[in-house]
């Protein structure tokens, strides 16, 4: 069924095999219209309507013959023309309001958008009413600048975009012909995308076209596959062309293909098995509910996993992944002639109490929690540094861990966990910072338009900096102080409407929670029944010890990058919610895991397996483990400017102290939150 004029479908064509697989035909089909000339239908299985009336449609594919009606109403009848609903969705779709086209700061040859249409009236004065009108052209469309720089008539840095006889230049045409309509807000807008498939196991090297359906207010649905944008989590394993046909790579693994329409985002994720997968997959071992999860995925891949590691290997990982130190000889020849059959978990149980945990840890969360001692000065910093090592040392809870620092109050030799608001000055910067540390969550860009690969509004982003706004900070002759005072309304950017403070995922209240906002932000940062919080702290621990996270990069956390193993994450998390945040009990449910035991030897059907766990991947090891390491080895210590003879790299609070080794080797400076900041690929250095 086809309604309006020029409505189009891509069609999808669903082979299904003797074993009950289904394959995507649809770019191998052949497509033959009989009847009378209502509809036309291209090679790739997009069909478009030209006049009212009913005829048939015949596919074959693969041998095998179908025939479905088709029929085709409103042709003649051009609804209303809306500029956000029909103009916007063309210029996201081909680019034109892209970061790299006119949608960059200070626009493109003198026309300006908003990055990705996030300021349609603005818009709209920049292409009807800027330039003296002469932008479009509605006594002759074809003679507007716009048609004509889209499509070749005219010389456009950007190249040709359209040709005269895609539908999109069609809309365009019919647009300007109308005389450029605005639209009114109580026209039909898009409330939600929805993808076909949402899901399917797609064979190497293989194929998937995808349809993506809009629905919008008025009740009526649309085809927008193409004018929607797709974007794949993982290139590696499969890449998704301008129109939506994802193509498997070689590699066994999970990945997931964004589509996104008007600020509106759905996800087609695929399973890509092995091609020999096995028939009688063997029994593996299972330490915990975590080789569990992880052996359900391995048998839907054909993955199989490597055997255990030695003790001699063992031994080496724990330390550095535990204590970031070498074990010395003693330590070595003590555990190998250890028979105890529990000597791996007693020997994690020591690791964990011993003061290279805490000085390793304290130097991994100093890294995202910005302990700069040139922003903060020498004191502040030290204090901030000595609290976090602290918590640490004494296994103090995540969640009480997070808590501390939004509620953090009064005179900072007190409260050193409120050096956090000297470290990150802003509101804005503080609701963003914490979000990426503690939910994973990236909400920066939706400051100046709709996240593009995520539902966050600007709404949102400013409902999360409203908790922070009566924050203040003054010094005294004791040292800083924090306090909160009044009610500060917050504004939208854009539409100068208030925004009042709620927290990611909730419906904006009618006003803000009373008295210090942040308590109420603090409960629900630490709630376990907040989506995000132990997630994220379940997935950054599993990427320390594991490699990738099962959310990867782990502070990039959105229903576009969902997590290659859903079960797993879930039941990291709910395992640390119901171990009351206990890290060390984080710890030792990941080490004695199989999965984490495993050797990094390969087998025929796990060499190419990056993403699943069926071997332990080799690490680089961060900066200061290495200059550790080699001084370990090598018997020679190496003296740090500034701190006292003996001191080793993971003890170096201050990330100022100049070291060429330790720069070299991606020692991160600490002026945001990304764990990006941390350099752990080849460099040219």
């Amino acid at each position: 069924m086809l309604d309006g004029a020029g409505a189009t479908r891509q069609l999808l064509v669903t082979g299904i095999t003797r074993s009950g697989e289904r394959v995507d035909l649809t770019h191998q089909a052949s497509y033959q219209l009989s009847g009378p000339e209502i509809t036309v239908v291209n090679e790739q299985g997009v069909i478009q309507s030209r006049a009212d009336g009913e005829g048939r449609l015949k596919v074959r594919a693969r041998g095998k013959d179908m025939v479905a009606n088709v029929q085709v109403s409103g042709s003649s009848k051009q609804r209303p023309m809306n500029f956000n609903n029909d103009v916007i969705p063309i210029m996201s779709r081909f680019g034109c309001n892209a970061s790299g086209c006119h949608g960059k700061a200070e626009g493109q040859n003198g026309f300006k958008l908003s990055v990705f249409g996030f300021d349609a009236e603005n818009d709209y004065q920049a292409l009807v009413m800027e330039g003296r009108g002469r932008r479009v052209f509605p006594a002759s469309p074809e003679k507007s600048l716009l048609l004509l720089k889209v499509s070749g008539g005219m010389p456009h840095g950007g190249g040709i975009r359209l040709s005269p006889d895609e539908p999109e230049y069609a809309t365009l045409r019919d647009w300007i012909r109308t005389g450029t309509p605005r639209g009114s807000d109580a026209d039909p807008h898009v409330i939600g995308v929805e993808m076909i498939p949402d899901q399917r196991v797609l064979g190497m090297a293989h194929s998937q076209q995808l349809q993506v359906i809009a629905s919008f207010s008025d009740g009526r649905s649309e085809d927008v596959t193409r004018l929607c944008s797709f974007q794949t989590n993982s290139e590696e394993l499969a890449e998704v062309d301008e129109n939506g046909l994802v193509q498997a790579g070689e590699s066994p693994g999970v990945v997931a293909v964004m589509a996104t329409y008007m600020g509106k985002v759905d996800v087609f994720q695929a399973i890509i098995p092995r091609a020999d997968l096995i028939r009688e997959y063997p029994d593996i071992a299972e330490a915990n509910f975590i080789d569990r999860h992880v052996n359900d995925q391995l048998r839907k891949l054909g993955l199989l996993p490597s055997p255990p590691a030695d003790d001699a290997t063992f031994l080496r990982r724990v330390y550095l992944d535990i204590i970031g130190t070498l074990p010395t000889p003693v330590e070595a020849r003590a555990f190998l002639e250890d028979e105890d059959p529990k000597r791996r978990a007693r020997l994690v149980d020591r690791l964990l109490e011993r003061q290279e945990f805490a000085d390793y840890w304290a130097l991994k969360w100093s890294d995202l929690l910005r302990v700069d001692r040139l922003a903060l000065g020498h004191k502040s910093a030290f204090e901030y540094y000595r609290w976090i090592r602290d918590s640490i040392a004494e296994n103090k809870p995540l969640d009480q861990f997070t808590r501390d620092i939004p509620l953090a109050e009064g005179p900072l030799r007190d409260s050193a966990a409120g050096v956090f608001y000297k470290a990150v000055g802003s509101p804005n910067k503080q609701a963003s910072t914490l979000s990426q540390i503690f939910l994973g969550t990236r909400i920066e860009c939706a400051e100046c338009h709709h996240h593009p690969f995520e539902r966050w509004s600007q709404n949102d982003y400013f409902g999360m900096q409203s908790f922070f706004t009566q924050v203040k900070f003054k010094g005294s002759p004791s040292g800083g102080v924090i306090f909160t005072e009044g009610s500060p309304e917050t504004k939208h950017l854009r539409t100068g409407a208030p925004v009042f403070a709620y927290p990611l995922g909730d419906a904006m209240p009618d006003e803000h929670p009373p008295g210090d906002r942040r308590v109420a932000l603090a409960s629900w940062f630490t709630s376990g029944e907040n989506p995000f919080f132990a997630r994220n702290l379940a997935n950054r621990t599993w990427a320390h010890f594991m490699g990738p996270g099962i959310v990867e990069p782990v502070d990039d956390v959105r229903l576009t990058n969902p997590p290659s193993n859903p079960a797993l994450l879930d039941g990291l998390a709910e395992n640390l919610v119901r171990n009351g945040f206990d890290f060390h009990q984080l710890i030792r449910t990941i080490t004695s895991s199989a999965a984490y035991q495993r050797s990094s030897s390969v087998n025929e059907t796990n060499a190419r397996d990056e993403q699943n766990y069926s071997r332990y991947l080799f690490k680089q090891l961060e900066a200061e483990v290495f200059m550790d390491a080699i001084s370990q080895t090598t018997g020679i210590e190496e003296k740090f400017d500034g701190v006292p003879e003996g001191s080793r790299a993971i003890q170096l609070w201050d990330s100022q102290v100049p070291h060429y080794m330790l720069k070299l080797f991606g020692r991160p400076s600490r002026v945001t939150a990304c764990d990006c900041e941390r350099i752990s690929e080849p460099t040219v250095g």
